[in-house]
């Protein structure tokens, strides 16, 4: 009976969809995070009659025909590319992105990875790196007696210090864009690396050519909406139950099929 795997395939689909919603929900409160969408499309199907054939009993047309689904799979799990609320920390180190656009980070392997979290930190030899200590693009090295960091919504970095009031700038840190930043994958620690999906990484000038901004002493939250991801885990909840209905229904069919004498 086909029904009994059609609904498996459906179970599956719905618990693909709690894993997700649940690392949405797991991560509403880390810096930056994107929200994931599990995706969906049918399966093949089974064709038992062909549409536009011709009727064994009256030569017409058929219009419709008979084809049977066989079921659900995933087909994507796909990032909500929203920008998320921007909180003020304070923090002359802290950085969000307003609009589209990636900090680039080095590797110690010397790849390049990229960012949306802009919690940035100093080394004891003054190097600015990401929360795991990788330095950003430029090797930007904030001079031991500086008494003050700012840096302006182009990502220019300068130093004050006591007896330069004026300011010195000391690199700028740009900003790379993606022509499908959705085709990026993520490797965790809030970091990203390009694929042939994303494209090549186009480097650039935060608020040139459509690249963003940035915004010091701020932080970008997660998108994650926690109503609507509450509201998509019941109806994923219900829609596994429903399904494992159908294999309880189709279970008891079978076995009154097996009672006939």
């Amino acid at each position: 009976m086909r029904a009994l795997s059609i609904a498996a395939t459906g179970m599956d689909a719905q618990q693909t969809r709690v894993e997700v919603i649940s690392n949405n929900i797991a991560n509403m409160n880390t810096t930056a995070f994107s929200a994931r969408r599990a995706e969906f499309a049918d399966l093949h199907y089974q064709v038992v009659k062909a549409s536009g054939a011709s009727s064994a009993a009256t030569g017409e047309m058929v219009p419709e025909g008979v084809q049977l689904g066989l079921g659900v799979r995933a087909a994507s799990i796909t990032m909500d590319m929203t920008q998320g609320a921007l909180t003020e920390t304070g923090g002359d180190l802290d950085v969000a992105i307003e609009g589209p656009g990636y900090i680039e980070i080095l590797l110690p392997s010397g790849e390049s990875v990229y960012t949306r979290d802009g919690s940035l930190k100093r080394t004891a030899e003054g190097v600015i790196v990401n929360a795991d200590g990788f330095p950003v693009q430029g090797n930007i090295t904030i001079p031991q007696d500086a008494r003050r960091i700012a840096i302006n919504p182009e990502g220019e970095v300068s130093v004050f210090f006591d007896n330069n009031p004026a300011g010195q700038l000391i690199g700028t840190i740009g900003i790379v864009s993606f022509v499908n930043a959705k085709g990026l994958e993520p490797l965790g620690g809030n970091l990203f690396r390009e694929t042939e999906a994303s494209g090549v990484p186009l480097p650039g000038l935060a608020g040139q050519e459509g690249r963003g901004t940035f915004r010091q002493g701020y932080l970008e939250g997660s998108n994650v909406d926690v109503v609507e991801q509450i509201a998509q885990l019941i109806e994923a909840q219900r829609g596994y139950e429903l399904n494992s209905r159908v294999i309880t229904a189709a279970d008891q069919m079978m076995a009154a099929t097996t009672q006939i004498r």
